[in-house]
């Protein structure tokens, strides 16, 4: 009886997951195959795949997804590296300023998104206050930072949450492995490029790696930030999916649902990426 008692206490919480998530999988599944009664379409065919396949708007949509996450991804995993040697360091007010850095991470990603909109949209504060300052002409001077096509504001917000979630990982794994190794490179007469480039990023590689495929994967699948601060073409892949899914026409709902299951075949393939990682850490 003991053996089975972890898979028993974890029995009610799997339910919910296969229930919720895996349920909604598989109607999103079988209708992107054309299955959805609703509509008299029983029928089962890949017809919505080669339309999404085929639709300029999926290909625009991917690239700035793939282009959305991949820039914020790599400058947040860039700060979050900085922040972290220094964080490391013994200094005057390190607790503090350790504190200040997390200080955004129970900030959900909603209200993040909000206040970058008030921040740096044509007619927020700072097109205000740059208005009022004499530096520009009219709140519309402002450089559109907001709802524009290389979906800037979405990357800023994404830059603000990650790299302290990232930050955060990277501290933790440096506070780990102490300094042991650089005190021995610096022995052997390593400066401290060669000591962060042959000892200590080696060393939290696996963890900059791991940390940077979630990034990715939440960000290439998150919805309500390209809603609220990107353009409206093109959107990212989850409010094309969306927009398809509310469209009044509910023939295209097995679009909205192909595209959907696309979104999670990859976030799934991150995530397989992630596991592999970290079983090698």
């Amino acid at each position: 009886m003991a053996r089975f008692h972890i898979p028993l206490m974890l029995t009610p919480a799997l339910a919910v997951i296969v229930l919720l998530f895996g349920g909604g999988l598989l109607m999103a599944l079988l209708q992107s195959v054309g299955y959805v009664p609703s509509i008299g379409r029983t029928d089962f065919n890949l017809e919505a795949y080669r339309r999404v396949f085929g639709s300029p708007a999926f290909g625009r949509s991917l690239l700035l997804t793939v282009w959305v996450a991949g820039v914020s991804t790599a400058v947040s995993t860039l700060l979050a590296l900085i922040a972290a040697l220094a964080l490391r360091r013994a200094f005057r007010g390190k607790r503090g300023a350790t504190f200040i850095f997390q200080s955004n991470l129970p900030i959900p990603h909603l209200v993040g998104a909000i206040a970058i909109l008030f921040l740096f949209s044509q007619s927020g504060f700072l097109a205000r206050l740059g208005h009022g300052l004499g530096l520009i002409h009219s709140p519309a001077d402002f450089p559109a930072l907001v709802f524009n096509r290389y979906g800037l504001g979405i990357i800023l917000e994404y830059m603000w949450k990650s790299s302290v979630f990232i930050g955060v990982i990277l501290l933790a794994t440096l506070q780990t492995i102490g300094h042991d190794y650089e005190d021995v490179a610096r022995t052997l007469g390593a400066n401290n490029w060669q000591r962060f480039r042959y000892v200590t990023l080696p060393l939290i590689r696996p963890g900059l790696l791991a940390a940077s495929i979630l990034v990715f994967a939440f960000t290439f699948g998150d919805f309500e930030v390209p809603l609220l601060l990107g353009a409206r073409y093109p959107s990212a892949l989850p409010v094309l999916a969306y927009r398809l899914y509310t469209n009044v026409d509910l023939n295209a709902r097995p679009e909205a649902m192909a595209l959907s299951v696309i979104i999670a075949a990859i976030s799934a393939a991150l995530l397989l990426a992630y596991v592999k990682l970290t079983r090698g850490m």
